[in-house]
């Protein structure tokens, strides 16, 4: 039922439209239309305004003709860097990348596709079909800040699918991670290096011992950290006066994460006393674990509409955070989609033809389940 012609279009449509997080307005201006062609209800809420972006959360209801409870589908609408200038190329196999200079966008626009082309085929074919809620979301590649200013009193549904998952299609995550994301800054004294390096105090010098001491990579089977940025210095004949350090701790276990972190802060506090430097450390909670059921009726309905299509169907645990996470500490229940999209977040990402099209049938009978 896919018009393939018209979904790649429209991708390739997206695809050349500059989107980095706090900057999604021109695809935002472009989903509000198609909505409202669409016959959706639509709001906009004040994430941008909040994000000093260029665009907030677009929020969509179409009434259903099956008497069911409504469903969400959730997608995001920016872009990881390098994302300025896109261009797909097509491959005669119908493999789709970008030019190598950039990100392609499948991450998130091949699930944007996907449910626009899946509203129009439901329409065209006067498909019966459940309440439908979208909801387009900004600036979730930075730890989901967009969804985190949504008004949840808009929403009707009470489960639902995020489609924003790499692999093939008929793959989804049931379990996804808490993300703790930590910034710590050292204040150290300046110096001359070489005249009276004594004088000073060496913010480097504390952030390579805490950094020496901390476990890095698996501290268990559940958990993980990470120091990923550290900057500091201005010339080297001055001791570093300051230094920043960025990182992060993910666990499928919430409580465990925050202990972490809470170790992490000790080892940093300890090194900064014993050099006699100032220290400042922040911890965002860029998203909270959650776990749905593998009996739930929101992977049921999924593994039917996959066993519809002949497609192989796998549910998995996720390292990665996404919008669901935050729709899950609002009691939402849902699972995350793999949507067409391969080596995201680099310039080698890429997608399909064929895969762009199973994942609008996936969501055509998911908008129309009667589960």
């Amino acid at each position: 039922m896919v018009n393939k012609d018209r979904l790649v279009t429209e991708f390739v449509q997206l695809v050349a439209m500059d989107s980095p997080s706090f900057e999604e307005m021109e695809v935002g201006t472009y989903v509000k239309e198609q909505l409202r062609a669409l016959g959706f209800e639509i709001r906009e809420d004040e994430a941008g305004r909040k994000n000093h972006g260029s665009c907030g959360n677009i929020y969509g209801f179409l009434k259903g003709t099956k008497e069911l409870e409504p469903i969400l589908f959730c997608v995001h609408m920016d872009t990881v860097e390098p994302a300025r200038g896109k261009t797909a190329v097509i491959a005669e196999d119908g493999t789709i990348t970008s030019k190598g200079n950039t990100v392609l966008g499948a991450d998130d626009f091949a699930g944007i596709t996907a449910i626009l082309e899946a509203l129009r085929v439901v329409q065209e074919n006067n498909l019966a079909h459940r309440p439908i809620e979208v909801l387009f979301t900004t600036a979730e590649e930075v730890y989901s800040k967009g969804i985190a200013h949504f008004d949840y009193s808009w929403l009707k549904s009470k489960e639902g699918y995020t489609l924003d998952l790499t692999g093939p299609v008929g793959m989804a995550a049931y379990k996804a991670p808490s993300i703790l994301a930590m910034e710590i800054q050292i204040k150290g004294k300046a110096a001359h290096a070489g005249f009276a390096p004594e004088e000073g105090v060496h913010a480097i010098a504390v952030a390579a011992k805490a950094i020496s001491e901390l476990k890095l990579g698996h501290i268990d089977e559940e958990t993980t950290q990470n120091i990923g940025i550290i900057h500091g210095g201005l010339m080297s004949n001055i001791v570093p006066e300051s230094c920043s350090i960025k990182g992060e701790v993910r666990s499928y276990d919430h409580e465990k994460a925050v202990r972490e972190t809470e170790k992490t802060k000790a080892v940093f506090e300890r090194f900064a006393k014993e050099y006699k430097a100032g220290l400042e450390f922040t911890v965002t909670i860029g998203c909270k674990a959650y776990e749905t059921p593998i009996d739930d009726p929101v992977v049921k309905r999924f593994e039917e509409a996959c066993g519809q299509l002949d497609l192989p169907c796998r549910m998995i645990e996720t390292f990665g955070g996404s919008d669901n996470n935050v729709l899950a500490t609002y009691g939402f229940r849902g699972i995350v989609l793999a949507t067409a999209m391969n080596q995201c977040h680099s310039v080698k990402e890429y997608t399909s033809v064929n895969e762009l099209c199973k994942i609008a049938e996936v969501t055509v009978r998911l908008m129309t389940s009667d589960r």
